[in-house]
């Protein structure tokens, strides 16, 4: 147990002294509020206002479809991402268009820009000396650029590409001006900017035309020289002629070759029929000839004739012999013929076979020039693709140049951003807002001077009280009386002052034998301080007269330094009273039910450093049906105090059980170790199997000890 610690000095802020200090202070609060808001007032009456206008700028793309150039896309929405947004919100910012601002203005004149660019009298009259520095002309346009910068504010709305450009002066229409200047000043940046890109275009592109012409000359002229040189001339379809007539004479000799084969087909059927008998006249070739048309009619009319004379005159007639005999010279004549078809058609053939002879060798030398004319080729077309590639870029670059030129001519250059929203002079003022502000300040004022109270009253002490569970160590006072009876007065022993004297209470007071001296307590105190209990649980079976020696038991412990506190639970709140000068204060009862607070019912004993919770003014039945929140209680109280005191009075058994726990000490209070109570106390503990009791007794010269469930008197 830390049972030599001394008690603590901390305390308790009192939250009613707090609000009453408060409340006794009003009046000087309330006044001195309305005089700090009258002096706030007066000065925000005295501050020259200031006026803010605003303008604001959309960036977008402000080409049409008409206007753009047909290199762009034709979306008329441009991608600006949040940092081009950005970026335009510095260019606007940026001091060259300030500078270009004020001169337009002629903002160094103005009085509230250039008041900070004049010297003051000390300045001027060290600059006149020699030990200080006039400000030049370039100094003085700083200091006015910075005032202009000071006033200015430009930013992006969030999530849009919206810049609003505000100016605050003294002078609503200087406001509006500024603001508007701004904006003017940034769209024609914007327009010259893109002018002047496209000078710079222009510039650029027209000594790369003249370059490229020269280039591209060359190139076809290489072209053309090397097309002479190596006979590559082109014929039809852009085909080299080589080529070309290569591709002719494979189609005339592939020509050449099936005439031959069909005029020899022909000629083998003329051939076959006249070798076998047949009838030639059959034959389509034999019969294209205009003679064997002809004969073939007459072959016609005289099988007719002969059809004809038969009927009348016989075979033998010389008539019919005659139309036979001319019949036969016809066939003969046919076959004849016949035969010369044949070989027209085999002439015919033959001369296909020469022909053919003739191109093979034709197709041969010209393969060798094709061959040759393939190898020259792919050098050729390696310089038409030079002269394409310089070609293209050319007409590219012409085409660049003739649109800048004409945008340039034109001045058609509208920017990437429009004024929607101009600067109108503004009507009120944004500073100062002087009834907000005063409110602003009556309620600040008030706020301060009631906090500056009651950190007074806290620094002063005014609303601090003991803490309960550390209570600072009060001087003893010197009682009036003590409540007990006049045999107690012999417990103190003589080592001790004996308390003064006083008329008993109207109550009984408690009393021990007059044989009792201090040594019991002393000895129970010490092996309480030497076991390093938390909590002591006190049985008194004899009542109040026994209960006494508790009340001696926590003096004595506290006198030894231990932070102890004793809890009242004997059922008539004596001993509590006894130690309150016989006050009925809040207590246990209360504590259970929750009607007050742990500060409420620890009270300080008038007599030592010890501190009490008497049994409290609340129903003892209704607090017991709250009985168990007792441990929380008795946990709360351990972890504030070196030793927990629990004077349980005339307590059974079962009562018992509840309140020990852990770090446990059973105190047995005997005044009378005869009494029957005592004795049966003594065994129902034994019994139970409880702790073994520690007995406090304020007998001197016998001393008691338990032998089992019996106190035994030894010499």
């Amino acid at each position: 147990m830390a049972g030599a610690s001394t008690v603590g000095n901390d305390v308790d802020i009192d939250i009613g002294a707090l609000f009453a200090s408060l409340w006794r202070s009003k009046w000087r609060i309330l006044l001195g509020s309305i005089l700090l808001t009258g002096l706030a007032f007066a000065a925000l009456s005295s501050v020259s206002p200031k006026y803010r206008a605003e303008t604001r700028i959309l960036i977008e793309t402000r080409e049409s479809i008409f206007t753009r150039p047909t290199t762009q896309q034709a979306d008329d929405r441009a991608v600006i991402d949040q940092e081009g947004i950005k970026s335009q919100v510095e260019v606007i910012n940026s001091s060259d268009l300030l500078k270009r601002v004020i001169v337009k203005l002629d903002l160094g004149k103005n009085p509230e820009l250039s008041a900070g660019a004049e010297p003051s009298a000390i300045g001027r009259f060290f600059g006149e000396v020699g030990i200080g520095k006039n400000p030049d002309v370039e100094t003085r346009d700083d200091y006015i650029l910075q005032g202009v910068r000071d006033r200015l504010v430009v930013y992006a709305v969030q999530n849009s590409r919206v810049i609003v450009v505000q100016f605050s002066s003294k002078d609503p229409a200087l406001a509006a001006a500024v603001a508007n200047a701004i904006a003017d000043e940034y769209i024609a940046t914007q327009q010259a900017s893109k002018s002047q890109s496209n000078e710079d275009a222009t510039g650029w592109l027209q000594p790369e035309i003249d370059d490229l012409s020269k280039r591209v000359k060359e190139a076809e002229a290489k072209v053309a020289a090397f097309r002479s040189s190596s006979d590559l001339l082109i014929g039809q379809n852009n085909a080299v002629l080589a080529t070309q007539q290569l591709s002719e004479l494979s189609s005339e000799l592939s020509r050449v070759r099936a005439n031959r084969a069909a005029t020899e087909a022909k000629a083998e059927s003329v051939r076959t029929a006249l070798a076998n008998g047949a009838a030639v006249e059959t034959l389509p070739d034999v019969m294209a000839s205009p003679l064997i048309q002809r004969l073939r009619e007459r072959q016609v009319q005289l099988n007719n004739d002969i059809a004809d004379q038969s009927s009348t005159l016989l075979s033998g007639h010389p008539r019919i012999k005659a139309l036979r005999s001319q019949l036969a010279d016809l066939n003969q004549q046919i076959r004849l013929e016949a035969r010369k078809v044949q070989g027209s058609l085999e002439s015919e053939a033959e001369t296909s076979r020469l022909r053919e002879a003739q191109l093979i060798r034709s197709l041969d030398e010209l393969k060798a020039q094709s061959s040759r004319a393939g190898e020259e080729e792919v050098e050729l077309r390696a310089l038409e693709r030079e002269a394409t590639a310089q070609r293209q870029l050319l007409e590219s670059y012409l085409t660049r140049y003739r649109e800048a030129s004409s945008r340039i001519d034109r001045s058609s250059m509208p920017a990437d951003a429009r004024i929607f929203s101009r600067a109108d002079r503004p009507i009120e003022p944004y500073f100062p807002k002087i009834m907000p502000m005063t409110i602003a300040a009556f309620v600040a004022s008030l706020l301060l001077l009631s906090i500056f109270t009651l950190l007074h009253a806290l620094f002063t002490g005014a609303a601090l009280r003991p803490a309960y569970s550390a209570r600072e160590a009060l001087p003893e006072p010197v009682p009036p009386a003590l409540p007990l009876s006049p045999a107690t007065l012999a417990i103190s022993g003589p080592e001790e002052t004996p308390r003064p004297a006083i008329e008993p209470p109207a109550k009984e007071a408690l009393t021990v034998p007059v044989q009792a001296d201090h040594s019991g307590v002393a000895n129970v105190a010490a092996r309480l301080m030497a076991s390093g209990a938390a909590r002591a649980v006190v049985v008194s079976p004899e009542g109040d007269e026994a209960s006494a020696l508790t009340i001696l038991l926590v003096r004595e412990l506290a006198d030894r330094g231990v932070r102890v506190i004793l809890i009242d639970m004997t059922g008539s709140g004596e001993i509590g009273r006894s130690m309150l000068d016989e006050k009925n204060l809040p207590g246990i009862t209360n504590l259970l039910v929750s009607d007050k607070h742990f500060s409420d019912v620890i009270h300080p004993d008038h007599y030592s450093q010890a501190e009490v919770i008497p049994l409290g003014n609340h129903d003892p039945a209704k607090a017991m049906q709250s009985v168990g929140r007792l441990p929380m209680i008795l946990n709360a109280l351990q972890s504030a105090y070196d030793l927990v005191v629990i004077d349980g009075g005339a307590a059974t058994v079962k009562e018992l059980k509840h309140i020990i726990a852990d770090g446990t000490e059973l105190i047995l209070c005997v005044v009378d170790p005869d009494d029957p109570d005592v004795v049966a106390t003594a065994k129902a503990v034994f019994d139970a199997k409880l702790l073994q009791p520690e007995l406090l007794t304020a007998f001197n010269k016998e001393q008691l000890r338990l032998d089992g469930g019996r106190i035994v008197r030894s010499a």
